[in-house]
């Protein structure tokens, strides 16, 4: 029974791609900004092969990795979420997801507003903890929502839960994703539920995604309709929106995923199982938080090991990243356009050099391979 566990440190870069300047990220490197705090150390990753990986210059590189590596190459036109993962379940996006620099259309808002029966707040790029500070009163006031995006593509929409009530919020978010297709199919609807006073207005953890389908069926798609069971952690059901998914689960961090991933090693099942580790960017990569960000990922390496154990014959480990998030690049707090970092480890994988890929994709097409699944990638298998 064979099983293959990809994690992905969401916002893990390696290092600018050729074309970050034209992302506005030229000088971006979350490994490196990383590698500056004293709290960065991966012991274990660096004993797989992660600094042994091209471009790589942190770090000290071992004689024998225990681990195949590659440094992967985004092929799609974006640097989120949603395209980083669709790439790496074998699906690249030549069109980036539209953005709103300038806020939403007004035909957009007033068709939200008229089906929602309240009004709209903001309207414009905004950082997510502030925006409740600056809106908050008036949303408690008038009940108006807030709406809001980033440099991603993503309408987010904030209330405050005594104003309303979350279930309430996710119809709302409905609402947006049925008016949010062609044209202005934004690549994630996010509810962003908030609570407290004036002046300390704090985000609630029940935060939710609604992602916009993918183009064509995935990897997940073909490991499902092949009678395999497709496990997912964290954020990938919503990044997904649930297609090709046979059993999910939430998380709350790093640390409820990664023993959520544990108690998944411990059940019997054939197929992927996919896991999304959002800290790292979520946390301390919008933030600029490089000592946090380098604390989590010796958390992670600490971690590693106990994850290794629970390896059975035939099961393979995956670990990679859907884009950078450079805690160091005070330009901006937005994502970066980065390699990431692949390792791939297993009794079975011979510990390779696989070079620099051309596309995340990659990582798919090894999955179907490594299963004897038949589907279509955009990518070939490292093997």
């Amino acid at each position: 029974m064979k099983r293959i566990f990809l994690i992905v440190l969401d916002s893990f870069g390696i290092g600018e791609m050729p074309d970050a300047a034209a992302f506005h990220d030229a000088g971006t490197n979350t490994i490196a900004s990383c590698a500056k705090s004293p709290y960065f150390d991966l012991p274990n990753l660096g004993s797989l092969g992660l600094f042994n990986i091209d471009g790589v210059t942190v770090g000290k590189k071992v004689s024998e990795p225990l681990a195949a590596y590659a440094r992967m190459t985004e092929a799609s036109k974006g640097k989120d979420t949603t395209i980083g993962h669709w790439e790496i379940a074998g699906v690249q996006s030549p069109n980036p997801l539209p953005t709103y620099p300038n806020g939403f259309p007004e035909e957009i808002l007033s068709e939200f507003s008229r089906r929602c029966g309240r009004g709209v707040l903001c309207n414009r790029p905004y950082s997510g903890t502030q925006v409740i500070q600056d809106y908050g009163k008036e949303h408690m006031e008038t009940g108006s929502l807030i709406v809001y995006t980033s440099a991603d593509s993503v309408f987010q929409i904030a209330a405050h839960e005594d104003i309303v009530p979350v279930e309430t919020l996710y119809e709302y978010c409905h609402i947006a994703r049925e008016i949010l297709q062609g044209e202005h199919g934004v690549g994630r609807v996010i509810a962003r539920p908030f609570v407290g006073e004036e002046g300390s207005f704090t985000r609630t953890p029940r935060r939710h995604d609604y992602s916009l389908m993918p183009p064509k069926d995935t990897m997940l798609d073909h490991i499902k309709h092949a009678g395999k069971d497709v496990l997912a952690v964290g954020k990938i059901y919503d990044i997904f929106a649930g297609a090709g998914i046979t059993k999910y689960t939430y998380s709350t961090g790093n640390a409820d995923g990664i023993e959520k991933l544990i108690s998944y090693m411990d059940e019997e099942f054939e197929g992927l199982c996919f896991v999304n580790l959002v800290d790292f960017d979520m946390l301390y990569g919008h933030r600029n938080d490089i000592d946090g960000y380098a604390k989590a990922l010796a958390y992670f390496d600490e971690k590693l090991p106990s994850i290794m154990e629970k390896l059975k014959e035939e099961d393979v480990l995956m670990i990679t990243a859907d884009h950078g998030c450079d805690p160091g690049y005070t330009v901006s707090t937005d994502h970066s356009r980065e390699y990431t970092p692949f390792l791939i480890y297993g009794k079975g994988i011979k510990p390779v050099n696989y070079g620099t890929r051309d596309t995340f994709a990659d990582i798919s097409a090894t999955v179907l391979k490594l299963l004897g699944v038949v589907g279509e990638s955009d990518g070939k298998s490292l093997l």
